[in-house]
């Protein structure tokens, strides 16, 4: 028998999340039946999304989320010994599983899920969870698809130095943009403009005039805006900095995802019809999974072309999964945060 470790929701969150919020907890699985097999995670994923989509979850479950997974006994010829799979599996060590999706959910992801990760060469398998993952596949897909970045324009990524925001930024410089980015603290700016290229960056939080601040930034206007924060600058750069025909990227709100209740957004029609912008969601999940591998076999070009670089905040142990979710909501991470088991 196995035993399989899972942190499990005992209270759901309120405000800002907290340890005690979750419980670790131990399973014995039972032995295989034919189809299934037996997963064994290797690093588990953490994401602001958590945070929001747990609110439809009941308690006792187990947290949701992504892992690389290593199958490590298998009675499925599709599952083969030694292969690592994305695994929407949750925050638990060992999974039994026939790798078929549940049906519909409350949580609108994925549960059960299991896909090959695609051959990356010399390059870590974690990144099946970041740059050629579901960070990554935000990335490309909402750029490709509302972004549509073109030679010359003046791209602004807000939360630039996140999972998703520090690839938005290579996408768009690989695309021949000028790329401007907004980030937390001085260390970060300084590394998405040696590290990955972006061409002048914002500290948010030592800016003493937002507003002028962009205006230096971007003095002629700002024709893509990738949003996965909200707050003070998209109040700001929405009604004020875009240029027409701009497009409004939005993947996230991650400033108000620990407010007890959702914020009032200001009403931006006037400046959306003078302009004539585009303004668009995007949600990952509502995307095929062979859409995602199309992106990933040029994404993987780009990586090995040293076009694309990736940056990965790794947390050590299985206990600490907790940590390191709490981390993202505190800005600890730069780049993709992971925990390796």
């Amino acid at each position: 028998m196995v035993k399989a470790k899972k942190w499990v929701l005992v209270r759901h969150f309120e405000g800002m999340a907290k340890e005690s919020d979750l419980e670790l907890q131990e399973e014995e699985l039972p032995p295989l039946k034919d189809g299934q097999a037996l997963f064994e995670a290797q690093y588990l994923s953490v994401d602001p999304y958590m945070r929001i989509y747990t609110a439809a979850a009941p308690l006792g479950s187990t947290m949701i989320g992504e892992q690389v997974a290593k199958v490590i006994e298998s009675r499925n010829p599709k599952f083969k010994v030694g292969d690592y799979y994305a695994a929407y599996f949750g925050w638990r060590t060992h999974t039994v599983s026939d790798g078929v999706p549940a049906a519909d959910n409350a949580l609108n992801v994925p549960v059960n899920l299991a896909v090959k990760i695609p051959d990356l060469g010399n390059l870590p398998i974690s990144l099946g969870l970041g740059t050629i993952g579901m960070p990554g596949a935000t990335a490309y897909l909402a750029m490709k698809e509302i972004g549509n970045p073109k030679p010359g324009e003046t791209v602004f990524v807000n939360g630039a130095a996140g999972a998703v925001g520090h690839i938005v930024g290579q996408i768009a410089k690989i695309r021949g943009c000028t790329v401007l980015g907004s980030a937390g603290t001085d260390e970060k700016c300084s590394i998405l403009k040696s590290d990955f290229g972006f061409d002048k960056t914002l500290n948010y939080k030592t800016s003493k005039d937002l507003n002028q601040s962009i205006k230096e930034l971007a003095p002629n206007g700002i024709d893509i805006y990738f949003d996965q924060v909200g707050g003070d600058l998209t109040d700001i750069i929405v009604p004020g900095h875009m240029r027409q025909k701009g497009r409004v990227v939005i993947i996230g709100h991650i400033s108000k995802y620990n407010e007890a209740e959702m914020p009032k957004v200001p009403n931006p029609y006037l400046p959306v019809l003078i302009n004539e912008l585009r303004v668009e969601g995007f949600v990952i999940f509502r995307r095929e999974r062979e859409v995602w591998d199309q992106g990933f076999v040029e994404m993987i070009q780009w990586l090995h072309q040293g076009k694309l670089k990736y940056k990965e905040h790794i947390t050590e142990g299985f206990a600490n999964a907790p940590q390191a979710f709490l981390g993202l909501f505190k800005g600890e991470n730069i780049g993709k945060a992971v925990v390796r088991v």
